[in-house]
């Protein structure tokens, strides 16, 4: 098993993701020509190499303000080309952001490989009952050490 990493630019919160995730769903549901696809697409340039290894139960650990916060269960890897000529990647996610234990993370640009034992466990597990707190208490309780 295999992980990705990405930043989720334009998000500042677990919950604008989850927003943005509703709002693709819904105009997905609103455009829809009567086919149901499971999950939602995420494209990206390139395609990742060891897509076998990810299939196998790995996940999409986004980034957000800095710090990885949660991840999505990633369902398929459709290469593919798009009307210009150029390959890109489909990345297929389960649509359910699953906080995780907050960790910092720099900026970088595309997605990374996220090594199993590299990933921050889930947050309730990691901390239980912290996944019910907002999110800025989290944040500045990580920051204290104290979570």
């Amino acid at each position: 098993m295999l992980h990705l990493i990405k930043l989720c630019v334009g998000c500042d919160s677990i919950r604008d993701l989850e927003d943005w995730i509703r709002k693709k769903l819904k105009a997905r549901r609103d455009g829809n020509t009567g086919a149901r696809r499971r999950g939602r697409n995420h494209t990206t340039r390139m395609a990742p190499k060891r897509a076998a290894e990810i299939l196998d139960g790995g996940s999409l650990y986004w980034v957000i303000r800095g710090q990885i916060m949660c991840r999505e269960r990633i369902l398929d890897i459709r290469p593919f080309v798009d009307k210009d000529g150029i390959g890109r990647c489909h990345i297929v996610l389960d649509c359910k952001p699953v906080p995780v234990e907050p960790r910092p993370y720099r900026a970088f640009q595309g997605w990374r490989y996220l090594d199993p034992h590299d990933a921050p466990r889930d947050l309730d597990r990691a901390a239980p009952g912290a996944r019910d707190m907002p999110e800025d208490l989290r944040r500045e309780l990580r920051s204290l050490g104290l979570l």
